[in-house]
Protein backbone atom coordinates (compact mmCIF):
# COMPACT_ATOMS: atom_id res chain seq x y z
CA UNK A 1 0.00 0.00 0.00
CA UNK A 2 1.38 3.41 -1.00
CA UNK A 3 1.36 5.83 1.93
CA UNK A 4 1.30 9.61 1.98
CA UNK A 5 4.98 9.48 2.91
CA UNK A 6 5.78 7.26 -0.11
CA UNK A 7 3.91 9.57 -2.47
CA UNK A 8 5.43 12.77 -1.11
CA UNK A 9 8.98 11.42 -0.99
CA UNK A 10 8.61 9.97 -4.48
CA UNK A 11 7.35 13.32 -5.79
CA UNK A 12 10.23 15.10 -4.08
CA UNK A 13 12.72 12.78 -5.77
CA UNK A 14 11.20 13.14 -9.23
CA UNK A 15 10.91 16.91 -8.91
CA UNK A 16 14.45 17.27 -7.63
CA UNK A 17 15.97 15.12 -10.36
CA UNK A 18 14.23 17.22 -13.01
CA UNK A 19 15.20 20.53 -11.42
CA UNK A 20 18.79 19.36 -10.90
CA UNK A 21 19.08 18.66 -14.63
CA UNK A 22 18.04 22.24 -15.37
CA UNK A 23 20.27 23.76 -12.70
CA UNK A 24 23.26 21.83 -14.00
CA UNK A 25 22.88 23.60 -17.37
CA UNK A 26 22.53 27.14 -16.04
CA UNK A 27 25.13 29.75 -16.88
CA UNK A 28 26.19 32.56 -14.52
CA UNK A 29 23.84 35.05 -16.18
CA UNK A 30 20.94 32.59 -15.92
CA UNK A 31 21.34 32.46 -12.14
CA UNK A 32 20.80 36.19 -11.71
CA UNK A 33 17.79 36.58 -13.97
CA UNK A 34 14.38 37.23 -12.33
CA UNK A 35 12.52 34.14 -11.17
CA UNK A 36 8.79 33.54 -10.79
CA UNK A 37 9.08 34.66 -7.15
CA UNK A 38 8.72 38.42 -6.78
CA UNK A 39 12.02 40.16 -5.98
CA UNK A 40 14.08 36.93 -6.07
CA UNK A 41 16.57 35.85 -8.69
CA UNK A 42 16.86 32.23 -9.77
CA UNK A 43 19.88 31.79 -7.48
CA UNK A 44 17.99 33.27 -4.53
CA UNK A 45 15.16 30.77 -5.02
CA UNK A 46 17.73 27.97 -5.08
CA UNK A 47 19.28 29.43 -1.93
CA UNK A 48 15.88 29.38 -0.23
CA UNK A 49 15.34 25.76 -1.23
CA UNK A 50 18.88 24.81 -0.19
CA UNK A 51 18.77 26.47 3.21
CA UNK A 52 15.32 24.95 3.74
CA UNK A 53 16.69 21.51 2.91
CA UNK A 54 19.50 22.00 5.42
CA UNK A 55 17.10 23.09 8.15
CA UNK A 56 14.68 20.24 7.38
CA UNK A 57 17.59 17.80 7.54
CA UNK A 58 18.65 19.04 10.96
CA UNK A 59 15.07 18.88 12.26
CA UNK A 60 14.51 15.32 11.04
CA UNK A 61 17.92 14.20 12.31
CA UNK A 62 17.05 15.73 15.69
CA UNK A 63 13.82 13.71 15.75
CA UNK A 64 15.69 10.50 14.92
CA UNK A 65 18.40 11.12 17.52
CA UNK A 66 15.95 12.34 20.15
CA UNK A 67 17.75 15.68 20.49
CA UNK A 68 14.80 17.70 19.22
CA UNK A 69 14.55 20.82 17.12
CA UNK A 70 17.86 22.68 16.68
CA UNK A 71 16.14 25.99 17.39
CA UNK A 72 15.68 29.44 15.90
CA UNK A 73 19.34 30.45 16.21
CA UNK A 74 20.33 27.52 13.98
CA UNK A 75 17.81 28.64 11.38
CA UNK A 76 19.02 32.24 11.45
CA UNK A 77 22.66 31.21 11.11
CA UNK A 78 21.79 28.89 8.22
CA UNK A 79 19.90 31.60 6.33
CA UNK A 80 22.72 34.11 6.89
CA UNK A 81 25.34 31.69 5.56
CA UNK A 82 23.31 30.95 2.44
CA UNK A 83 22.54 34.63 1.86
CA UNK A 84 26.28 35.36 1.86
CA UNK A 85 27.02 32.81 -0.89
CA UNK A 86 27.66 33.76 -4.50
CA UNK A 87 24.91 32.82 -6.98
CA UNK A 88 27.06 29.96 -8.31
CA UNK A 89 27.63 28.61 -4.80
CA UNK A 90 23.93 28.92 -3.99
CA UNK A 91 23.13 26.73 -6.99
CA UNK A 92 25.73 24.03 -6.34
CA UNK A 93 25.06 24.01 -2.60
CA UNK A 94 21.34 23.62 -3.25
CA UNK A 95 22.03 20.45 -5.24
CA UNK A 96 24.09 18.95 -2.42
CA UNK A 97 21.76 19.97 0.41
CA UNK A 98 18.56 18.77 -1.25
CA UNK A 99 20.12 15.44 -2.24
CA UNK A 100 21.20 14.88 1.36
CA UNK A 101 17.68 15.56 2.67
CA UNK A 102 16.15 13.27 0.07
CA UNK A 103 18.52 10.46 0.92
CA UNK A 104 17.55 10.79 4.58
CA UNK A 105 13.82 10.58 3.76
CA UNK A 106 14.40 7.67 1.38
CA UNK A 107 16.50 5.83 3.96
CA UNK A 108 13.87 5.77 6.71
CA UNK A 109 12.64 2.27 7.47
CA UNK A 110 8.98 1.31 7.81
CA UNK A 111 9.04 1.59 11.59
CA UNK A 112 10.52 5.07 11.47
CA UNK A 113 7.97 6.18 8.88
CA UNK A 114 5.19 4.87 11.12
CA UNK A 115 6.47 6.09 14.48
CA UNK A 116 8.74 9.10 13.99
CA UNK A 117 7.34 12.46 15.12
CA UNK A 118 9.14 15.58 13.94
CA UNK A 119 9.01 18.88 15.84
CA UNK A 120 9.36 21.82 13.44
CA UNK A 121 8.79 24.31 16.22
CA UNK A 122 5.86 26.16 14.67
CA UNK A 123 3.07 23.57 14.65
CA UNK A 124 0.87 22.77 17.67
CA UNK A 125 2.29 19.26 17.69
CA UNK A 126 5.04 17.27 15.93
CA UNK A 127 4.36 15.94 12.42
CA UNK A 128 4.63 12.38 11.18
CA UNK A 129 6.93 11.61 8.26
CA UNK A 130 4.15 11.82 5.67
CA UNK A 131 3.09 15.29 6.80
CA UNK A 132 6.71 16.48 7.03
CA UNK A 133 7.50 15.27 3.53
CA UNK A 134 4.28 16.79 2.18
CA UNK A 135 5.15 20.14 3.77
CA UNK A 136 8.56 20.07 2.09
CA UNK A 137 6.92 19.07 -1.19
CA UNK A 138 4.64 22.12 -1.08
CA UNK A 139 7.64 24.41 -0.73
CA UNK A 140 9.77 22.52 -3.23
CA UNK A 141 7.17 22.15 -5.99
CA UNK A 142 6.16 25.82 -5.92
CA UNK A 143 9.70 27.18 -5.80
CA UNK A 144 10.77 24.70 -8.47
CA UNK A 145 8.13 26.34 -10.66
CA UNK A 146 9.60 29.74 -9.73
CA UNK A 147 12.92 28.60 -11.18
CA UNK A 148 11.59 26.79 -14.25
CA UNK A 149 9.23 29.57 -15.31
CA UNK A 150 12.22 31.91 -15.63
CA UNK A 151 13.14 29.87 -18.69
CA UNK A 152 9.73 28.60 -19.83
CA UNK A 153 6.64 30.79 -19.48
CA UNK A 154 4.46 27.69 -19.97
CA UNK A 155 5.97 25.82 -17.01
CA UNK A 156 3.50 24.04 -14.75
CA UNK A 157 3.59 22.56 -11.28
CA UNK A 158 4.99 19.04 -11.62
CA UNK A 159 2.20 16.47 -12.22
CA UNK A 160 3.47 14.12 -9.52
CA UNK A 161 3.14 16.94 -6.98
CA UNK A 162 -0.10 18.54 -8.17
CA UNK A 163 -2.57 16.15 -6.57
CA UNK A 164 -0.79 16.20 -3.21
CA UNK A 165 -0.65 19.99 -3.24
CA UNK A 166 -4.31 20.22 -4.23
CA UNK A 167 -5.16 18.09 -1.19
CA UNK A 168 -3.48 20.70 1.01
CA UNK A 169 -5.02 23.80 -0.59
CA UNK A 170 -7.78 24.10 1.99
CA UNK A 171 -5.26 24.45 4.81
CA UNK A 172 -3.43 27.24 2.94
CA UNK A 173 -6.37 29.52 2.30
CA UNK A 174 -6.62 30.88 5.82
CA UNK A 175 -3.41 32.86 5.40
CA UNK A 176 -2.97 32.88 1.60
CA UNK A 177 -6.40 34.38 0.87
CA UNK A 178 -7.13 38.07 1.47
CA UNK A 179 -10.91 38.26 1.53
CA UNK A 180 -10.87 42.00 2.19
CA UNK A 181 -9.71 42.57 -1.39
CA UNK A 182 -13.30 42.08 -2.57
CA UNK A 183 -16.35 44.21 -1.86
CA UNK A 184 -18.96 41.77 -0.65
CA UNK A 185 -19.14 38.01 -0.42
CA UNK A 186 -18.54 35.74 -3.41
CA UNK A 187 -18.95 31.99 -3.80
CA UNK A 188 -17.69 30.10 -6.82
CA UNK A 189 -18.15 26.57 -8.10
CA UNK A 190 -14.70 25.31 -9.04
CA UNK A 191 -14.15 22.56 -11.60
CA UNK A 192 -10.56 21.40 -11.97
CA UNK A 193 -8.96 19.04 -14.47
CA UNK A 194 -5.99 16.67 -14.25
CA UNK A 195 -7.07 15.44 -11.76
CA UNK A 196 -10.79 16.24 -12.02
CA UNK A 197 -12.35 17.73 -8.91
CA UNK A 198 -15.42 19.79 -8.05
CA UNK A 199 -15.75 21.98 -4.96
CA UNK A 200 -16.79 25.43 -3.81
CA UNK A 201 -14.65 28.46 -3.07
CA UNK A 202 -16.18 30.90 -0.58
CA UNK A 203 -14.75 34.40 -0.18
CA UNK A 204 -16.54 35.97 2.77
CA UNK A 205 -14.88 37.15 5.99
CA UNK A 206 -12.25 34.56 5.17
CA UNK A 207 -11.44 32.35 2.17
CA UNK A 208 -12.30 28.65 2.34
CA UNK A 209 -12.96 25.55 0.28
CA UNK A 210 -16.58 24.46 0.67
CA UNK A 211 -19.15 22.17 -0.84
CA UNK A 212 -20.38 23.27 -4.26
CA UNK A 213 -23.39 25.58 -3.94
CA UNK A 214 -26.34 25.61 -6.35
CA UNK A 215 -26.48 29.40 -5.82
CA UNK A 216 -22.81 30.07 -6.56
CA UNK A 217 -21.94 33.45 -8.08
CA UNK A 218 -19.97 31.89 -10.89
CA UNK A 219 -18.00 28.92 -12.19
CA UNK A 220 -14.23 28.65 -12.42
CA UNK A 221 -12.93 25.93 -14.74
CA UNK A 222 -9.19 25.49 -14.39
CA UNK A 223 -6.37 22.91 -14.55
CA UNK A 224 -5.68 21.67 -11.03
CA UNK A 225 -2.04 22.74 -11.18
CA UNK A 226 -3.09 26.28 -12.10
CA UNK A 227 -5.57 26.41 -9.21
CA UNK A 228 -2.66 25.56 -6.91
CA UNK A 229 -0.67 28.37 -8.50
CA UNK A 230 -3.63 30.75 -8.34
CA UNK A 231 -4.05 30.46 -4.58
CA UNK A 232 -0.29 30.74 -3.98
CA UNK A 233 0.15 33.88 -6.05
CA UNK A 234 1.75 32.36 -9.16
CA UNK A 235 -1.01 33.52 -11.47
CA UNK A 236 0.22 36.33 -13.70
CA UNK A 237 -1.63 36.72 -17.00
CA UNK A 238 1.38 35.50 -18.98
CA UNK A 239 1.44 32.33 -16.86
CA UNK A 240 -2.30 31.65 -17.13
CA UNK A 241 -3.32 28.80 -19.49
CA UNK A 242 -5.82 29.58 -22.23
CA UNK A 243 -8.03 26.82 -20.83
CA UNK A 244 -8.84 28.82 -17.67
CA UNK A 245 -12.45 30.01 -17.76
CA UNK A 246 -14.27 32.13 -15.19
CA UNK A 247 -17.97 32.81 -15.75
CA UNK A 248 -19.30 35.30 -13.23
CA UNK A 249 -21.06 38.63 -13.08
CA UNK A 250 -19.56 39.43 -9.66
CA UNK A 251 -15.86 38.63 -9.89
CA UNK A 252 -13.08 38.54 -12.50
CA UNK A 253 -9.84 36.61 -12.67
CA UNK A 254 -7.99 39.81 -11.81
CA UNK A 255 -10.15 40.09 -8.69
CA UNK A 256 -9.06 36.59 -7.68
CA UNK A 257 -5.45 37.52 -8.30
CA UNK A 258 -5.86 40.31 -5.73
CA UNK A 259 -7.41 37.89 -3.25
CA UNK A 260 -4.37 35.62 -3.63
CA UNK A 261 -1.31 37.92 -3.75
CA UNK A 262 1.17 35.17 -2.91
CA UNK A 263 3.54 34.58 -0.02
Amino acid sequence: MTTQADRAIGALRTGYDQLATLVGRLRPDDLVRPSGAAEWTVAQVLSHLGSGAEINLAVVEGAIAGTGNPGAEFNQATWARWDAMTPADQATSFLAANEKLLQLFEGLDEQQVADLRIDFGFFPQPLDVGAAAAMRLTEFALHSWDVRVAFDADATVAPEATELLADAVGSLLGFAGKADQLDGDVTLAVETTEPARTFGLAITDTVAVTETSATADGVLVVPTEYFVRLVTGRHGAKYTPASVELTSAKVTLDDLRRVFPGY
